[in-house]
């Protein structure tokens, strides 16, 4: 793809979906984590190691700037042309399918999805994220009305897709066979695990992915800033901070 002038290019700056999204997918891909069941830091390891390696390599092929993007900019990359692979939701695809401009609606008949690939774990490794609440009881109320059919399913259909079902009888869904490029994303939620892995969620996980410390690590090793050893090095620092066992 780079030889014929559109790379790929994946975030990684401080993207909180989309950078997010696939850093962690790499990382896990590899056995890495940032901490144990036990909430002690464990992301500077080989398995940690290999996959910033991998991820030095990867970036070799990709269209300059990736460093800086944040969530937007995947997106208009592709749109423009300038790349044909990055890691997004169903919001470009829907940008294209719905724009008035004759040549995005051809883009988008061109368009395809996946998952993100299965590593040398053996399982998949997607990024589910998780926001907390101090009022938990107000929250489980909302979110069980707002998980009712009249709600959830207008909600689905008017984002193509691009939210994904947390409940298992959404799955039959119309939305998710109404378009066949929807339907890679149906099956997201059964593929994912959750911020922290594989310790507890909490206020620890959440300020590790608050403060980027997994992207950052990747950027760093991708490009050149640290070596691969050094950038798992400097996470595992930062993270302990924050896990304090």
């Amino acid at each position: 793809m780079k030889a014929k002038g559109t790379p790929a290019g994946f975030a990684l700056g401080k993207a909180v979906g989309d950078g997010n999204n696939w850093v962690h997918w790499l990382v896990w891909l590899h056995g890495g984590k940032m901490v144990d069941e036990k909430s002690n830091v464990v992301i500077n390891s080989p398995e940690t190691v290999a996959a910033l390696e991998y991820a030095h390599q990867l970036y070799q092929t990709f269209i300059p700037g990736t460093l800086s993007w944040q969530d937007p900019n995947n997106k208009k990359a592709f749109l423009d042309g300038q790349v044909s692979l990055t890691a997004n939701g169903i919001s470009v695809y829907y940008a294209a399918k719905n724009s008035p401009d004759a040549k995005m609606q051809d883009m988008a008949k061109d368009i395809q999805h996946a998952h993100f690939p299965i590593g040398p774990v053996g399982k998949p490794s997607e990024l589910m994220l998780f926001k907390h609440s101090k009022y938990p009881n107000a929250t489980k109320e909302l979110v069980r009305f707002l998980m009712k059919g009249e709600q959830y399913n207008p909600r689905m259909e008017k984002s193509i897709g691009y939210v994904a079902q947390p409940l298992k009888a959404y799955e039959k869904s119309p939305i998710w066979t109404a378009d066949p490029k929807h339907t890679v994303y149906r099956d997201g939620p059964a593929l994912m695990t959750y911020q922290g892995n594989a310790g507890p969620l909490g206020y620890a996980s959440a300020a590790c992915m608050a403060d980027y410390i997994m992207l950052d690590m990747v950027a760093e090793a991708s490009s050149g800033q640290r070596t691969p050893k050094e950038a798992a090095e400097r996470a595992a620092e930062l993270a302990k901070s924050y896990y304090k066992v």
